[in-house]
């Protein structure tokens, strides 16, 4: 609600949802898991796969949002909001025990600069898609019928 909350300030649309597409839901995953990934990478120094791994939980945290929500639609054929919170939250949930397990059992990576740099990548599309927003049905907003800000 960040956007809404600072009367629509252009500055934190990027990292905040601007509606209720099921694209925004997924931009209210990355952003978090990207900061806190950041500070978690001063306490992994010693891990040369960190990047890695963080990179494919990131990656199935933003599948798992379209993937759930879109699933749960073709059977029940509405969307409630409280399923649609608990969507967030299960992603959430699985995404960092997929990471956890990764870490527990470590494999080498010798991709951890591309893997900081797809995460980049994701994060600039992520800013990007906020603003020149595609005519695609997962930035639609299903209440307003809109697409983007």
């Amino acid at each position: 609600f960040l956007y809404e909350w600072t009367g629509e300030n252009i500055l934190t649309a990027p990292i905040s949802g601007v509606n209720e597409s099921t694209w925004e839901h997924m931009k209210l995953i990355f952003f978090p898991m990207f900061f806190f990934a950041l500070v978690q990478s001063f306490f992994f120094k010693d891990r040369s796969d960190f990047w890695c791994v963080k990179l494919k939980g990131t990656l199935l945290g933003l599948a798992l949002i379209p993937a759930l929500f879109y699933g749960y639609n073709a059977l029940l054929g509405k969307s409630p909001d409280w399923i649609n919170i608990l969507i967030f939250f299960v992603s959430a949930a699985i995404l960092y025990i997929a990471e956890w397990i990764m870490f527990y059992k470590p494999k080498p990576c010798e991709y951890t600069r591309a893997a900081f740099t797809a995460r980049l990548g994701i994060g600039l599309l992520v800013v990007f898609f906020t603003f020149k927003t595609p005519e695609l049905g997962i930035f639609k907003d299903p209440i307003t019928g809109t697409y983007g800000i």
